[in-house]
């Protein structure tokens, strides 16, 4: 018998996405922090969204997601578009700009349960891998992309001096 838990995945209402844009910036933004000043790393952080999301939740080929649980409890969040890596289209690959389970929930399955609904997603749109980056310092969801079948396709590495 297969218990592993399963997800719904589901476009995210209007104010679902605000409060989704705003958590995926502040993250980012402390994660960037590292590296640069903190008012500099929020201004990135926008700066993202607005490239990458430039109609936001309305930007063509961007899929912003609710996932929710058997009991229609929300549980996390995805947001699944092309891979950035292939500017001019037309490749065979999407791209997960952000998972994220909520914290409630973390670590009962539901991170790899989004993967598996995310990937399912990516392949019914007729591509046929999904790739993603990851901050170096995020060992959980390292651990999540590796227990799925992710591997490491390019590093970047960084030494202050």
């Amino acid at each position: 018998m297969d218990d592993r838990k399963t997800v719904r995945l589901r476009p995210m209402t209007p104010a679902e996405y605000r409060a989704s844009a705003e958590r995926r910036e502040a993250e980012t933004a402390r994660e960037l922090a590292a590296f640069l000043p903190e008012e500099l790393a929020l201004e990135r952080a926008r700066q993202g969204s607005a490239q990458f999301l430039p109609n936001g939740a309305d930007t063509a080929g961007h899929h912003l997601l609710v996932a929710e649980d058997a009991d229609g409890r929300v549980v996390g969040e995805a947001w699944i578009g092309p891979d950035p890596r292939q500017a001019l289209g037309g490749g065979d690959s999407a791209w997960l700009y952000d998972l994220y389970v909520s914290p409630a929930v973390r670590r009962r399955g539901f991170g790899s349960a989004m993967l598996r609904a995310a990937e399912a997603l990516t392949a019914r749109g007729g591509r046929t891998a999904l790739g993603l980056n990851v901050f170096g310092g995020n060992e959980a969801a390292i651990a999540l992309y590796r227990a799925n079948g992710y591997r490491v396709a390019a590093m970047s590495l960084r030494k202050e001096l």
